[in-house]
């Protein structure tokens, strides 16, 4: 049975290839899209993305999660900052966690080195780009296989 990871991806990441392409590069979101159903598939797994602009749509789609998938690969953009409620949410989430950031979060500015979602995360992968999402999808299918 092939099991569903669902990519969550937050505000402004709709712009991705087009919003300062010096930090998060050329590759727009259907880019990521269609590289992650490619090694999805490869791995046994079935993607789904999703993306919003909005906090409570975001934690709407980690409650669906609960029903739907077996895993969350989650790019909270600048809500990893801020929000509680998605923190809140991917706690009431049984499976794997991993949290994808593009850019090194950590060479940044200092109020991007705070991540409410790592607390909950199984791994943290920052700076790899958009390859970050693909590592995520390996870690997840070795993490699955085991159980």
């Amino acid at each position: 049975m092939t099991k569903t990871v669902h990519i969550l991806n937050g505000p402004n990441l709709n712009l991705l290839g087009q919003r300062q392409p010096e930090i998060y590069g050329r590759e727009t979101l259907a880019d990521v899209e269609a590289a992650c159903a490619a090694l999805g598939a490869t791995l046994g797994l079935q993607v789904r993305l999703m993306q919003s602009n909005h906090e409570g749509a975001i934690v709407d789609q980690i409650h669906a999660a609960r029903h739907e998938a077996a895993a969350i690969i989650i790019n909270p953009g600048a809500l990893t900052h801020t929000s509680v409620a998605i923190l809140d949410a991917l706690n009431a989430f049984e499976g794997p966690v991993f949290e994808v950031h593009i850019s090194n979060v950590h060479k940044r500015e200092s109020f991007r080195h705070h991540s409410f979602v790592s607390l909950r995360a199984e791994g943290v992968i920052a700076g790899l780009g958009t390859e970050g999402y693909q590592a995520a999808l390996r870690r997840i299918a070795t993490l699955l296989a085991a159980t």
